[in-house]
């Protein structure tokens, strides 16, 4: 949940108001999605360590500018500053203490970013959006584009893809919000359209929690090769990554062997960890939706920023930015909706101070309220820290709609030992989030695929037998859940051919 210091400094170097603004803009709205989803989001220190002498105030400049750009107090978080080389290490004791080349670590400078737990975000805004009024429908895949006898896309043709049943909706405005997809909406609307995606693959492998401090994540700039190379603190996991490479845009991304090891080798330059290729807990990739606008001159408009573009037939396209920036492409894309619609009378966007669902009712403390809640027979407050931790940041103030499952209904246990996640939140997801599949709930409801694979196979069939109970699944539905699962688990265990073009990160 960033602004991009790379992008910044692309912006100075080249004079780029473009970059300047998609950094205004993105951090911007970091301040917003920090107050919006409080349980959800968490300001994370970042250490940019310095090697050489001219990195120093070279990096510290442009942290200072970061911090300009961000606005007053840094945009709400902590500012940048210097620490030395003792103190980093204090910070950060898996820091090497001599970096590539055998230079020695002179200092860094700590920055503040934010960071967040996407899909549960990506939950929260439809749950918040059905609180609103709007209609949600989940596992809903677009067959065909209705349109009237002039050639305006009037409504959209929407198969269940659970049951397989076919609806007609009707609508002033048709929004394509498909992400790397985009393009094939477009071409189903008009074959002959231009296509906008040029989406790319990042690979992102998860390390054990002690390959980097609790608080504190770890970014190079610029190594030798040429790369970034980055290590957070997230769900008591290390991430480490990242690569950026043109890829298909596909359902199921998987990391290869090659991109695994290109991220290992990266990162064990600046660790006095052995980095192992054991150690890797799993492998994600994922695609990035970079968009250019259809109607540019060139594709040098190509860049992390959102378009938004109305098709000849009225398909409203919008494309590319990235997660930081989601409200405001949300903004603009209505905003559009709303003219071509001719909806004069609409009032204007208000969700830039609106609340997302888990919000109220959460505080910095609520956990100790989860912990002290939570009942048992002859057990009062029987529940970890680290667990009362996960359902107050996963939940927010309905962490004890979770517990009360827990109590009353006897689902109080891990669902696999060393995470904290509770058979209860099967049942709730299934209840309350719109969680339809295994798949789901293992990696869009919690995190259990990203942070440790084979923690998850040993938790699937539990989470299958809770689901089945709360669905009422046959026997062959939950045979049929259990390999697509599994089928799922497979692409964050390695081994994918690599993509072709694997370069470093952008």
């Amino acid at each position: 949940m960033h602004g991009g210091v790379r992008y910044l400094e692309k912006a100075f170097k080249s004079a780029d108001v473009g970059q300047l603004k998609l950094v205004f803009e993105a951090l911007h709205e970091r301040r917003r999605l920090l107050a919006n989803a409080p349980h959800l989001t968490s300001e994370l220190p970042i250490m940019m360590p310095c090697y050489a002498w001219w990195e120093v105030p070279y990096f510290w400049a442009g942290l200072k500018a970061y911090d300009a750009v961000a606005g007053g107090r840094g945009g709400g978080l902590t500012r940048s500053r210097f620490v030395s080389a003792r103190e980093a290490r204090t910070r950060f004791p898996t820091l090497a203490p001599a970096g590539p080349g055998g230079a020695s670590l002179k200092g860094a400078i700590v920055y503040s970013d934010g960071q967040f737990d996407d899909a549960r975000l990506a939950l929260a805004l439809a749950l918040t959006a059905a609180a609103a009024g709007a209609t949600v429908a989940n596992y809903a895949a677009v067959t065909r584009l209705l349109k009237d006898p002039a050639g305006t896309v009037t409504g959209a043709v929407v198969r269940d893809e659970l049951t397989g049943a076919e609806t007609e909706v009707a609508a002033r405005a048709v929004v394509n919000a498909c992400g790397p997809f985009a393009d094939s909406l477009r071409t189903l609307s008009d074959p002959a359209s231009t296509p906008m995606m040029s989406p790319s693959a990042g690979v992102h492998v998860t390390l054990p929690d002690y390959y980097s401090p609790e608080g504190t994540g770890l970014i190079v700039p610029k190594t030798r090769d040429g790369r970034v190379v980055f290590m957070l603190p997230w769900h008591d996991v290390t991430i480490a990554g990242t690569t950026d490479a043109a890829a298909p845009a596909s359902r199921l991304p998987a990391a290869s062997e090659e991109e695994i090891g290109f991220i290992l080798d990266a990162v064990k330059e600046y660790l006095t960890v052995d980095v192992r290729r054991s150690d890797v807990q799993s492998a994600w990739s994922g695609v990035r939706p970079l968009a250019v606008d259809p109607t540019a001159a060139s594709t040098a408009s190509a860049s992390r920023d959102h378009v938004v573009a109305v098709g000849d037939d009225g398909l409203i396209t919008v494309a590319g930015g990235k997660w930081t920036t989601y409200r405001l492409m949300a903004e603009d894309a209505v905003n559009a909706a709303v003219a071509s619609a001719k909806l004069s009378a609409a009032r204007p966007c208000v969700t830039a101070a609106l609340p997302l669902v888990g919000a109220a009712g959460w505080s910095p403390a609520l956990f100790t309220e989860v912990a002290q809640g939570y009942t048992v027979p002859h057990r009062p407050g029987a529940i970890d820290t680290r667990v009362a931790k996960h359902l107050a940041a996963s939940y927010g103030g309905r962490a004890p709609a979770v517990t009360r499952i827990a109590e009353q209904e006897g689902l109080g246990r891990r669902l696999t030992r060393g995470h904290p996640e509770l058979e209860a939140e099967v049942a709730y997801a299934a209840r309350a989030e719109l969680c339809e599949t295994a798949v789901d709930f293992l990696a869009r409801r919690t995190r259990l695929a990203f942070t440790d694979v084979a923690a998850t196979e040993q938790a699937l069939p539990r989470v299958l037998a809770l689901l089945a109970q709360e669905k009422g699944w046959s026997w062959l539905r939950s045979r049929r859940e259990a390999a697509r699962a599994k089928k799922f688990l497979a692409t964050f265990k390695g081994g994918a051919p690599p993509p072709p073009g694997l370069a470093g990160a952008g």
